[in-house]
């Protein structure tokens, strides 16, 4: 916006501004104790934050349009940068809030929320991975050890069940041992690998962000087909519309399981059609068809990035959740390659050679210009997509197809842990 004369020095602040940030912050982030830490003013705090996403959202949008409408003067566009500067720091009012207009916590309250933490980490270290089940120490332990003291009743039936290690080891006693975690515990890569659910949302993830991916990248060549000949304003309105779906992803998802404690994907699978409706409105042609896709395709494909980490950790703990995160955002790239080369590229260069040779044929024509020597191959019309955007489509219902059925395998995971719906 400060149309800045050198685009190396732009680049070179986009490529080191995050990690001069994230190193400049690590020396002030600290660990905190997740539901253990939960003040009364957080639900305020996080709706103070979405209140300013979505009000930096409509100002990017009437900036954009005003841009696109009038020749604004340099004071005005800096004036402009900085009510958005104003925007972008907004937010840091909360952590000062915290650290200094906040009543400090009891000390009493402090400590015993650090004891019960210690307790809870030393409980979940003691847990044996290759735990061994014995259903028969139910049966065996005395009526009275219930009755016991905590430390007495954990001494007995630890008794218990070395006696039946013994009886185990003799033949007399059969060993049911388990077989991995179960959904919403701890999965290593290697674990998760052999599940049905972590395929099942990767393929999901495959199809439909890999389409949104695909636009995406090759949105330019397609707002100039259609004979725009400013693609930014395009850009900036699917990456503004990226942002709000991230945003939207999160919070209507939080309600799905606080409120409802039904599974998370079912709002990827319900933004997985809306992507699907927006490619869909290009192929059939319809008035305005870019600036319709652009905004659905956007939205659809920013919630995925929002539901899919809570998601996953959800269902595969959080101990290895780098490793599973960043497995399955291989899909995106993987996705946007396949579709992008078999299916955009070859559709869009067919058409092109054929508009090519029809130049050739009837070089007065007054839809396409001649075609000297030295032009590249180019296509022009709704038809250097539509094809493309129709078979990306059909993908993204498949997509929400495969979500269902991880909902619907999943749905009583989220019971245990959400609880019963409210209403």
């Amino acid at each position: 916006m400060f149309n800045a004369p050198s685009e190396a020095s732009l680049l070179f602040m986009i490529a080191v501004g995050p990690s001069m940030v994230a190193i400049a912050l690590m020396f002030i982030i600290r660990p905190v104790g997740g539901h253990k830490q939960v003040r009364p003013g957080d639900n305020a705090g996080f709706m103070f934050t979405y209140s300013v996403c979505l009000v930096l959202a409509a100002y990017l949008l009437g900036v954009l349009i005003l841009e696109d409408l009038f020749d604004l003067s340099q004071t005005l566009i800096t004036l402009l940068a900085a009510i958005l500067i104003v925007f972008i720091v907004l937010p840091i009012i909360i952590p000062i809030i915290l650290a200094f207009f906040s009543e400090p916590r009891p000390l009493l309250q402090e400590s015993l929320l650090i004891d019960a933490q210690k307790e809870e980490e030393g409980n979940k270290s003691e847990q044996d991975p290759n735990e061994v089940i014995f259903s028969e120490v139910e049966d065996e332990k005395a009526s009275d050890v219930d009755s016991l003291p905590s430390s007495e009743r954990q001494k007995r039936i630890s008794q218990l069940q070395a006696k039946l290690f013994q009886a185990a080891a003799d033949g007399a006693v059969r060993v049911k041992r388990r077989r991995g975690p179960r959904r919403g515990e701890n999965f290593t890569l290697m674990q998760a690998l052999i599940k049905a659910d972590f395929w099942l949302m990767f393929v999901s993830l495959l199809l439909a962000a890999g389409s949104g991916l695909t636009v995406i990248d090759n949105l330019g060549q397609i707002v100039l087909s259609l004979g725009y000949t400013d693609t930014s304003i395009f850009v900036s309105m699917i990456s503004i519309w990226n942002f709000l779906g991230r945003i939207g992803g999160g919070y209507f998802s939080e309600i799905i399981v606080r409120d409802y404690a039904y599974p998370r994907l079912v709002v990827m699978a319900v933004v997985q059609v809306i992507m699907a409706v927006g490619l869909c409105y290009y192929a059939m042609g319809f008035p305005g068809q870019v600036y319709v896709s652009t905004v659905l395709i956007g939205l659809g494909y920013g919630a995925h990035w929002a539901i899919l980490p809570a998601a996953a950790s959800e269902l595969f703990g959080l101990k290895s959740f780098g490793a599973l995160y960043n497995f399955l955002t291989m899909a995106n790239p993987a996705g946007s390659l396949i579709f992008s080369e078999v299916i955009a590229s070859g559709i869009y260069d067919y058409y092109a050679e054929k508009q090519a040779t029809l130049r050739h044929q009837n070089p007065s024509s007054l839809l396409m210009g001649p075609l000297r020597d030295d032009d590249d191959l180019s296509c022009v019309g709704t038809i250097c997509y539509s094809i493309t955007f129709g078979i990306l489509s059909a993908l993204c219902i498949v997509a929400s197809g495969l979500s269902m059925i991880i909902v619907y395998r999943t749905r009583r995971v989220y019971t245990q842990l959400y609880g019963n719906p409210n209403n």
